[in-house]
């Protein structure tokens, strides 16, 4: 007798950069699950869908519900990270994360990813965050935005540019212009081949070709509110 399959519900979730784009698929995947699949899988499902994050969202109780009300709009997930709320504002979500702050570093000791990334670019700071092993480096102040959107990134050479486990995502930055319209505090790009990513094409005022928005509020708790559109774009079922 042949195992019966189970079947999954997936979305594909698109952050909205000022207006839909459907050309090219960003964001992440979330699939609602009966019962928790094993880690190989799990990788093997989120290698499938070939989108930066996928998540896969499990009811601790059969009652739970994934629908929100008046009462407690906020859905409150149990992660690995620890408890992530996501709250309806608008038109957008709000996601309730951790801060985790980074520390300033010497850009020497990490000279070789840097070289690999942007070459001879002039660097104003370099800061690391232990917890998550992603490293910040701001381009100078001197820098054009056209500078950061132009950069060609090869995810192998980086990569291979840092191999201590120290790093596992590199956040490209630069000062924005915030007086200009539409206004920004700041642009980056993200890339993290050491996780499979080669770019993250939304993760702040993005400068990938794809592009996005969000607005971040640092709170006095230790955490920060991102915000933003969001839009479905996949709807469907996956057979396991």
């Amino acid at each position: 007798m042949s195992k019966k399959k189970k079947d999954e519900m997936i979305l594909q979730l698109s952050l909205v950069p000022g207006l839909l784009l459907l050309s090219r698929a960003s964001g992440v995947t979330a699939s609602k699950l009966a019962q928790e699949l094993s880690d190989d899988l799990y990788q093997k499902i989120a290698a499938e869908m070939n989108l930066p994050e996928t998540a896969f969202v499990i009811k601790h109780n059969p009652s739970d519900d994934f629908t929100t009300d008046n009462v407690n709009p906020a859905l409150v997930f149990d992660t690995r990270s620890g408890e992530l709320a996501v709250t309806p504002q608008g038109d957008g979500y709000v996601l309730d994360f951790p801060l985790n702050p980074p520390t300033e570093q010497d850009p020497n000791e990490f000279r070789d990813i840097i070289k690999a990334a942007v070459g001879d670019l002039p660097v104003q700071d370099v800061y690391l965050s232990a917890n998550t092993k992603k490293l910040m480096v701001r381009l100078d102040d001197s820098c054009d935005r056209s500078v950061l959107t132009s950069l060609k990134i090869d995810p192998i050479l980086l990569q291979s540019s840092e191999k201590t486990g120290k790093v596992k995502g590199l956040i490209l930055t630069m000062k924005g212009s915030p007086d200009s319209q539409p206004g920004y505090d700041f642009y980056s790009r993200y890339f993290a081949p050491w996780n499979g990513i080669t770019e993250d094409p939304v993760t702040a005022y993005q400068c990938s070709s794809r592009g996005g928005e969000l607005e971040l509020e640092v709170r006095d708790d230790g955490r920060i509110n991102i915000a933003g559109q969001v839009v479905t774009v996949l709807q469907g079922t996956i057979i396991l």
